[in-house]
């Protein structure tokens, strides 16, 4: 019987803090009630200023300013004006988000990266969903963990006693629902779910395929709704098996990939979520096992909870199946009614599509998103069934986008920012702009703006256009405008 072990790698990593920042040379005026739109007219432009448009019917200008203009003393002047109630600057602001309070999450480049701060708005888990670890038992006395520990089982000793022999455990038990927002330690990706700790290691940390079917199946029957396994099970019959029973009972089980470094051509199990590692680049790591096996890629690396009530760094594929299982659990909690093959249908419908279009052997559907998986957990994707297991439906709408700035038939210059809304039903992936048909710029998340140098042209007419990318390569063109320089 073949015996399973865990590879870990140690790293550590730190997020950039997301802040409004001003947009440069753009100020937003606001003009009192009586003002006539020629006196407006006539307040920017002896500022020399220039309205690049009113916002529909309200007397507010979106005011663009010469590269050169002191933005501050523009502004003064504006609101030193009798016709003017307001001045300020237009400012781009970052997605709505929560921010834990635990000391380490600064540490947690994983948890922006798959959107959770935008996600946990939506749900931060649930004390209903409970998600089974099976791995070589977890720390009862971690301060991140012991309050959401339930009634585990010790399959190597065939006893109660689930207590961590090895460590690695606990690591995984902490990235995908370590106790958040507490003040102390570290986040994990759904706050409130419970975790069922299963040991089914030795004390060097190997499994065997027995134990951990053993493991699936007595989790299943005690109502777990998630089961992570952070072992390389593809090939196994007897493991893929107990998964199908697993989810039988209504649960979803995430497994590793592995650390190989290697491209495996074993197929996947249609009754587990085989996952890859990726960096905060979004890149897959290099020890990362890819092939056809792979359903999504996550995060590779993470800060998380360690035997003896302490913290660090860990990283390896171990990881990277934790943080969807999180996510799986998030979703459960949203929606308790989601069948596992809408879950299924849902993570891949929603990740982040990085390497070729749909479905590849690296990425495989892409890198979990959890704030997109939640927008989607009360109209999932419809689904299939059969021997290759739940698939969504292929997604054939393109994205809708406008350009919002600048207005048609506008004068630019200096370095311009050029903004755009885009809407999917899946997600926007990226958007381009294009000048005179030519890519001059790419944005890949909202707000989508940019920046367009417009020193070194020509004078004379260019016409403006942007392109809107989904997650499964549908593509939609704005309208096109034409500018002037």
């Amino acid at each position: 019987m073949k015996s399973l072990v865990p590879s870990i790698f140690l790293l550590s990593f730190t997020t950039l803090a997301f802040a409004q920042t001003p947009v440069p040379g753009r100020l937003l005026v606001g003009f009192r009630s009586n003002v006539l739109p020629a006196q407006a007219q006539s307040v920017i432009n002896g500022l020399g200023a220039k309205s690049s448009r009113q916002i529909g019917a309200l007397p507010i200008h979106v005011v663009e300013l010469p590269p050169t203009a002191n933005a501050n003393a523009i502004a003064n002047a504006f609101r030193g004006r009798a016709e003017v109630q307001f001045t300020e600057s237009d400012m781009l602001l970052p997605p709505v988000q929560v921010t834990p309070n635990d000391p380490s999450y600064s540490s947690q480049w994983h948890l922006p990266k798959i959107q959770a701060p935008s996600a946990w708005l939506t749900s931060k888990g649930s004390g209903t969903i409970q998600v089974a670890i099976l791995d070589t038992g977890v720390d009862p006395g971690h301060s991140d963990l012991s309050t959401k520990l339930v009634s585990g089982w010790n399959f190597f000793d065939n006893n109660s006693d689930s207590r961590d022999v090895h460590g690695h455990g606990t690591k995984v038990a902490g990235t995908a629902a370590a106790l958040s927002d507490n003040g102390i330690g570290v986040a994990g990706v759904s706050w409130n779910s419970l975790i069922m700790p299963i040991r089914v290691t030795d004390t060097a940390g190997y499994a065997t395929y027995s134990s951990l079917a053993a493991g699936l199946n007595w989790a299943a029957d005690r109502g777990a709704r998630v089961a992570n396994m952070s072992f390389d099970v593809i090939g196994s019959s007897t493991v893929s098996s107990a998964a199908q029973y697993f989810q039988s009972k209504g649960g979803v089980v995430v497994s590793s990939a592995g650390n190989s470094g290697t491209s495996s051509t074993l197929e996947p199990s249609p009754f587990i979520i085989t996952v890859s590692a990726t960096d905060p680049n979004d890149a897959i790591y290099s020890w990362s096992t890819t092939g056809t096996r792979v359903t999504l890629s996550a995060p590779g690396c993470v800060f998380t909870t360690f035997n003896g009530n302490t913290y660090g760094s860990a990283c390896g594929t171990s990881f990277s199946s934790p943080v969807v299982a999180g996510v799986v659990a998030l979703l459960l909690a949203t929606n308790p009614n989601l069948t596992p093959a809408q879950v299924v249908a849902i993570l891949q419908s929603s990740s982040d599509d990085l390497g070729a279009i749909g479905l590849d052997p690296i990425f495989g559907y892409g890198r979990v998103n959890a704030n997109k998986a939640l927008a989607m957990a009360f109209n999932p994707p419809s689904t299939g069934s059969g021997s290759s297991g739940p698939t969504p439906v292929a997604d054939t709408q393109a994205p809708a986008i406008r350009i919002l700035s600048p207005a048609a038939g506008t004068f630019v210059s200096g370095n311009l920012n050029v903004t755009f809304s885009a809407t999917d039903n899946v997600g926007v992936t990226r958007v381009q702009l294009l000048v005179n048909g030519a890519v001059v710029g790419t944005s890949s998340s909202a707000p989508f703006t940019i920046r367009w140098n417009t020193t070194k042209l020509a004078r004379g007419s260019y016409t403006l256009q942007g392109r809107a990318t989904d997650a499964k390569g549908n593509v939609g063109l704005s309208t096109t405008i034409m500018v002037y320089r």
